[in-house]
């Protein structure tokens, strides 16, 4: 296949590395990514300035611009490819549970929604194994063709930082929860005026088993289907109820 790869920690992240060297083993990849570490910008697209593409000697292209923005110039024209599929990460950290609402890792895989084939976030849940990640990604890739979920959906892969051979298998889960996140941190700028720092991400709520944090803390991937229909079906009736007494 023709893949789009691409991430939200840089153009020069280690995570990415270890991903193209994997994945160009089966496939002609095209890695697309931030110039910087872009962590949590989300599904952001850059609207107010253009957007400019650099070629790199190893044949890697950077954008200034969000990872949104990297697939869906990969997608839309500004590179002479036609994937069929985007691999985004690998990240640095988990992306479990309320993460993937922040996630510029999810958010690229996102984007190209779009393609022939369901797209998949991967992420590592530690700083050490990568190349355990990268394996993964390139198993599941090699059966993507075998899945055959709703349009739109795309995978969320979450690997525990272990060994290839100590990792327990795979386990399909749903999204856990964290709890409301850190206070802010007091910070001061170089001119004297005050300024904060984003706090910590909040501890986890639901880690129960069937979760993706459950799972990559038993040792297992946790493969969990997102769809970017955030619509809440089950409370339609609901609404629909409450509205009766809008007067």
């Amino acid at each position: 296949m023709q893949l789009l790869i691409s991430n939200d920690d840089g153009v020069h992240a280690l995570g990415l590395s270890h991903l193209v060297k994997q994945l160009e083993k089966d496939h002609q990849v095209t890695v697309v990514a931030p110039d910087r570490d872009l962590s949590g910008a989300s599904n952001s697209l850059t609207l107010s300035r253009p957007v400019r593409v650099t070629p790199h000697e190893n044949g890697f292209f950077s954008i200034d611009g969000t990872p949104a923005d990297c697939v869906h110039l990969g997608i839309n024209g500004a590179l002479d490819i036609a994937p069929e599929m985007v691999v985004s990460g690998i990240n640095h950290g988990a992306n479990l549970g309320d993460d993937v609402l922040y996630s510029g890792t999810v958010a690229a895989a996102m984007e190209g929604r779009y393609l022939a084939h369901h797209c998949v976030a991967v992420s590592l849940v530690g700083n050490v194994n990568f190349l355990s990640a990268a394996k993964v990604a390139r198993q599941l890739v090699k059966i993507i063709h075998q899945l055959d979920l709703p349009p739109r959906c795309i995978i969320n892969v979450n690997v525990p930082d272990l060994p290839f051979d100590q990792i327990k298998g795979v386990k399909v889960t749903r999204l856990g929860s964290r709890e409301q996140g850190g206070c802010v941190i007091d910070a001061q700028d170089p001119r004297g005026h005050k300024c904060y720092w984003i706090g910590p991400a909040g501890k986890v709520k639901d880690a129960s088993e069937g979760t993706d944090f459950h799972a990559v803390q038993h040792g297992y991937v946790s493969v969990t289907p997102l769809s970017p229909d955030m619509a809440c079906h089950k409370s339609f009736d609901t609404v629909i109820d409450w509205l009766q007494g809008m007067s």
